[in-house]
């Protein structure tokens, strides 16, 4: 006790020295412990978005690009998995429930996911289930919900009526105005992707692109008694002809193109030309009036379709459950190995390992940084030990001279290293938590994570033991130095 008084006192008379190398310390414990801390609150947030899927089941392609495009939200799919593949795995024996999920939409940057009341029942985050703030989930093709990040970034709240956008991300290409959807639930604070997305229902994809493919809402008619130029009535393309007995100028009957006259003037229409027998090799190929305008149709809708091609008889991937865990690996198997439809089931954990084994070198090259720091931290210390002691000859020559023996100075000097390091590692610590509680919410809001404020875990605690022992090994340094002074050095005139 007597050693850690006259450490503490001396460290006080060099108080600002003192200051700076606990600073120094402090700051080094801060990136090192303070790196391990988020990168150990990332992985188990990022392990946390999925929780209770045995597999996950996508078009052919990928491991990662499975996972980040139907969890994470980071990746275009592969393609798609038609309704009837998706069925004869949904009632295959070993499997317990089954959630779809269809992709392909936006709204003002936030992803539009179609699914089914199943998401809500079987998905799990941190061993939770989706919950809603207010309302709840969509159940009619107009209905949806949103999570937290979208209804607080856009204001959005129940009642609400939002357009849907073909395309993902701040690529869209056309919006589908004609059926707006309600919001009927806003979800609960997740910190996962979900906060970051809408559901509807399959129902309301399906009658989105129905309603668009169909032409929207009809055409409002025009007023009565409107006429085009030349005087006669006015009929929008697609509504019903005009009113019987009118006329075109001549004194015609007028008929608008693509509709049928009148039938009381009505021509009979001509017989039909006597079938022609074909020519040899041309069976099968008759050419019949209305080919050329169906093929014209077809290549229409076509063009249509590749403008907006949405698939709604195919989803883009969904999520299974086993009876049992022992099922997994053999359902896995057997459908990668399907040859009616090529699909990739992938396990969630495994995949989340895979990820991190791919972000492994980010995370030594962060660690070996940390390091770096905390040794330039403790060749500080060194530097300032060591260059005080020159001001500290005659402290030392004092001591000496009232019956301190030379291993009670190199115990002192030890004594004051480890208190240097031992204050830098508290206050390292305590930087560590005040930085983790001011940026726990920027960072949720800006990037969705959850990094725990947790209690130090074995790696930090093996870390601190490190530098305060080092710390304590610095200060032999100097010392030893001090052990081989003698005492007239420290007494004797300096010249």
């Amino acid at each position: 006790m007597v050693l850690l008084s006259l450490a503490l006192k001396s460290l006080r008379n060099r108080l600002l020295v003192s200051a700076l190398t606990v600073l120094s310390i402090a700051l080094s414990v801060t990136l090192l412990v303070g790196v391990e801390n988020v990168r150990a609150g990332v992985r188990d947030s990022f392990a946390g978005t999925i929780r209770g899927t045995d597999l996950i089941v996508g078009a052919r392609g990928g491991t990662m690009q499975v996972l980040m495009s139907t969890v994470f939200g980071m990746a275009t799919p592969a393609g798609g998995i038609t309704m009837g593949t998706y069925e004869q795995w949904k009632a295959h024996p070993a499997i317990k429930w089954t959630i779809p999920y269809s992709l392909g939409d936006s709204h003002r940057g936030f992803r539009v996911i179609g699914t089914t009341s199943e998401f809500f029942e079987h998905y799990r985050f941190r061993n939770e289930r989706v919950t809603f703030a207010e309302g709840g989930a969509p159940t009619g093709d107009t209905d949806v919900a949103i999570g937290h990040d979208v209804a607080q970034r856009l204001g959005y709240r129940m009642g609400q009526k939002i357009v849907v956008a073909h395309g993902t991300g701040g690529v869209t290409f056309s919006e589908h105005q004609a059926h707006p959807f309600t919001v009927v639930g806003i979800i609960a604070r997740t910190f996962t992707p979900i906060d970051r997305a809408l559901y509807v229902t399959l129902a309301g994809i399906e009658a989105m692109h129905e309603l668009e493919e169909s032409g929207g809402a009809a055409p409002a008619a025009p007023p009565a008694g409107a006429t085009a130029p030349g005087g006669a009535p006015l009929v929008m393309p697609g509504a019903s002809g005009p009113p019987a007995g009118a006329t075109a100028p001549g004194g015609a009957p007028l008929v608008m193109p693509g509709s049928s006259g009148p039938p009381a003037q009505a021509a009979p229409p001509p017989p039909p030309p006597a079938p022609k027998k074909p020519a040899h090799g041309e069976e099968g190929h008759e050419h019949v009036d209305g080919d050329e305008h169906d093929h014209d149709d077809e290549h229409a809708h076509g063009d249509d379709e590749a403008e907006h091609d949405h698939d709604d008889d195919k989803i883009t991937a969904f999520f299974v459950g086993t009876q049992t865990r022992l099922e997994t690996l053999r359902l896995q198997r057997e459908m990668n190995d399907d040859t009616r439809e090529p699909l990739t089931a992938i396990v969630p954990g495994v995949a989340l390992a895979e990820l991190w084994q791919g972000v492994g070198n980010a995370e030594v090259g962060l660690k070996v940084v940390a390091f770096f720091t905390v040794l330039i931290g403790l060749a500080g210390m060194l530097v300032s030990l060591y260059s005080s002691l020159e001001a500290r000859r005659r402290e030392m020559a004092i001591l000496r001279a009232v019956g301190a023996r030379p291993s009670t100075i190199v115990a002192l000097l030890v004594l004051e290293s480890g208190v240097l390091a031992v204050l830098g590692a508290a206050l390292g610590v305590a930087l560590v938590y005040a930085g983790l509680s001011l940026a726990q919410g920027p960072v949720e809001d800006r990037f969705g994570l959850l990094i725990p404020i947790r209690a130090l875990g074995s790696t930090e605690w093996m870390y601190l033991a490190l530098i305060v022992i080092a710390g304590f090994l610095v200060g032999l340094v100097p010392a030893w130095k001090a052990y081989r002074s003698s005492l007239v050095d420290g007494l004797s005139p300096r010249t």
